[in-house]
């Protein structure tokens, strides 16, 4: 970006943004940081979750078919709350997959973009202001 550099003709103003930009450029390389690890943990959960769904609808299905040929009685009762069961924990990793699932994963790819984007940029300004400087 092209800064209107030439307002600035004081050493001191100088000083004073290479100050404020220094705090910028430390906060977002602790936000880089924080969103890499975000990244890398919604990368394991993603999959994580995703496997684990897959198992318990191959369960509830092969339950399906048990229950279809049982007699009434005991054993198919049993059978009945074991579906139920498996269909509340698909329900809660289809609401986690909702959180830490692909989509979640992807807008946390984004987050870190964005925070890397502003790190260069408050970089380039840094570099701006320190060149300006030396011609003071």
């Amino acid at each position: 970006m092209s800064y209107s550099i030439s307002s600035i003709t004081q050493v001191a103003d100088c000083d004073v943004l290479l100050t404020w930009a220094g705090k910028e450029k430390a906060e977002l390389e602790f936000k880089k940081l924080s969103e890499e690890r975000l990244t890398s943990k919604y990368e394991d959960t993603s999959v994580e979750v995703e496997a684990i769904l897959q198992g318990v609808i191959a369960e509830i299905s092969a339950i399906d078919t048990v229950i279809s040929v049982l007699p009434d009685g005991p054993t198919k009762e049993d059978q009945i709350k074991n579906k139920r069961k498996l269909e509340y924990k698909k329900f809660v990793l289809e609401n986690r997959k909702e959180s830490y699932g692909a989509v979640a994963l992807l807008e946390k790819e984004l987050d870190l973009e964005r925070v890397t984007k502003e790190l260069e940029e408050v970089n380039a300004f840094i570099t701006v202001i320190t060149n300006h400087k030396a011609t003071l």
